[in-house]
C-alpha cells in the first residue's frame, strides 16, 4: 500500500502524478485529427488548394488555417482556405493524406508534399517522387485498389515513415 510505505503525501503525491499523466495521454489523443499530420499540420502545412489551382506544393502560413476533420491545414492565401472551407472533400488529399501507393499495398505511409498527383479532380499524395512514378504508370487501376483497400488501411495505427 504506497500510504504505508511512503505516508499518506507521499500517497497523494503518487497519485496525483498518475492523474497528470493521464491527463496528458488523453489530451496529446485530442490533438490528433483523422488526417496523416507532421508537427501538427496536414499535409506537412502544405497548401491542398494549390496542388489544384497552381499546380505544384506551396508551403501555407499559419495566419490562413482551418481545421477540418480535426487536423490543422495550412493555406497560402485567405482565397485558398476560403476556397478550402467552402468544399473540403474537394480539397483534401485522398486517404487522409497518406501515400496512396502505400494503401494500394495495404499500409499507411507517409508522404513528401512534392509528389503529388491530381486525378479526375482528387489530390493523391505518394512517399517519394520514384514512388509517384510508379503510380503514374497506372493511377486509376492503383485508385481502384487504394479504394478498396483503405477502409481496412484507415484502421491501422502504424505509419511507414
Amino acid at each position: 500500500m504506497i500510504s504505508a510505505r511512503y505516508g499518506l503525501s507521499g500517497a497523494r503525491l503518487a497519485i496525483g502524478r498518475f492523474g497528470l499523466c493521464a491527463l496528458v495521454v488523453v489530451q496529446a489523443a485530442a490533438w490528433g485529427g483523422e488526417f496523416n499530420e507532421a508537427n501538427g499540420l496536414a499535409i506537412k502545412g502544405y497548401d491542398s488548394v494549390a496542388y489544384f489551382t497552381d499546380n505544384r506544393p506551396v508551403l501555407g502560413r499559419g495566419e490562413f488555417a482551418t481545421v477540418f476533420k480535426g487536423s490543422t491545414f495550412h493555406f497560402s492565401s485567405a482565397a485558398n482556405r476560403d476556397a478550402f472551407i467552402a468544399s473540403p472533400e474537394k480539397y483534401a488529399p485522398q486517404y487522409a493524406g497518406y501515400c496512396a501507393f502505400g494503401t494500394t499495398r495495404g499500409y499507411k505511409a507517409d508522404i513528401d508534399p512534392s509528389a503529388f498527383s491530381v486525378v479526375d479532380g482528387k489530390l493523391y499524395l505518394n512517399y517519394n517522387a520514384d514512388v509517384r512514378t510508379m503510380w503514374n504508370k497506372d493511377p486509376a487501376e492503383f485508385i481502384r485498389k487504394a479504394d478498396e483497400k483503405w477502409p481496412e488501411v484507415e484502421k491501422t495505427t502504424k505509419i511507414m515513415k
